[in-house]
């Protein structure tokens, strides 16, 4: 895939992300998350005190895996740096548009006000590497 590819599959539908980060005793935890982009940064919310944040402060060092489990398969993954915020302005627009694109433009403020509160953080990841593929099965 080329970039334009790769963001247009990124942002396709309701695909979830499977974010890999490493636990203190370096076993390798893995989490869905919801994500929107900004730019090429992915973006998304994680509770302060959840496995992801704590991965995350130990070691920003992350790695994103997106696919399409239909026929013929694809799929970006996403090695980057991650970087956290608990600023409540910024944590309340994120959570609002990652629960438009989730569960739909009507509920959208909805998921901002419940997600966009403290105790919440944005979590944003910068692309170190990414490796793409699409239709895998042809």
């Amino acid at each position: 895939m080329n970039a334009s590819e790769r963001r247009a599959f990124l942002l396709e539908g309701t695909r979830t992300g499977k974010l890999s980060t490493t636990r203190r005793d370096g076993r390798p935890l893995v989490t869905p998350i919801w994500f929107v982009l900004d730019g090429d940064d992915v973006v998304f919310t994680t509770h302060e005190t959840s496995g992801k944040a704590r991965g995350i402060r130990r070691d920003p060092r992350v790695c994103l895996c997106i696919d399409d489990q239909r026929p013929p398969y694809s799929y970006v993954i996403i090695d980057g740096e991650a970087t956290l915020s608990n600023d409540v302005d910024e944590l309340r627009t994120w959570a609002t548009r990652i629960g438009g694109r989730y569960m739909g433009g009507d509920r959208a403020a909805e998921y901002g006000a419940r997600n966009g509160v403290p105790g919440e953080l944005v979590v944003r990841v910068v692309p170190v590497r990414v490796v793409s593929e699409a239709g895998v099965a042809d």
